[in-house]
């Protein structure tokens, strides 16, 4: 499902407009974005959790050179699904 699916989705599940539907997702998906980019983490109970995880920066090899290269530290978004969640799947 791409994010036109979705807004489609969530459109007709809510008997909204497309554009409308449109909105309500780019402001939900923002709102993530933005807590996340805060550090802190989104809990949506019964489907899961998104969070920040951190990468500790580490030596890597160029693997045309062999050569000894630094990879930088870095932050990434992670998610966490909720137990409802992981039994649907299953």
């Amino acid at each position: 499902m791409n994010k036109q699916e979705l807004i489609d989705a969530v459109a007709e599940a809510a008997d909204l407009s497309k554009a409308s539907a449109g909105r309500a997702v780019d402001a939900t998906l923002e709102a993530i974005r933005d807590a996340m980019r805060k550090g802190d983490a989104v809990a949506l109970v019964g489907f899961g959790t998104f969070y920040v995880g951190k990468r500790a920066g580490r030596t890597g090899r160029n693997p045309r050179t062999g050569a000894p290269i630094s990879i930088k530290a870095a932050k990434l978004p992670k998610f966490r699904p909720g137990k409802p969640l992981r039994d649907a799947l299953n």
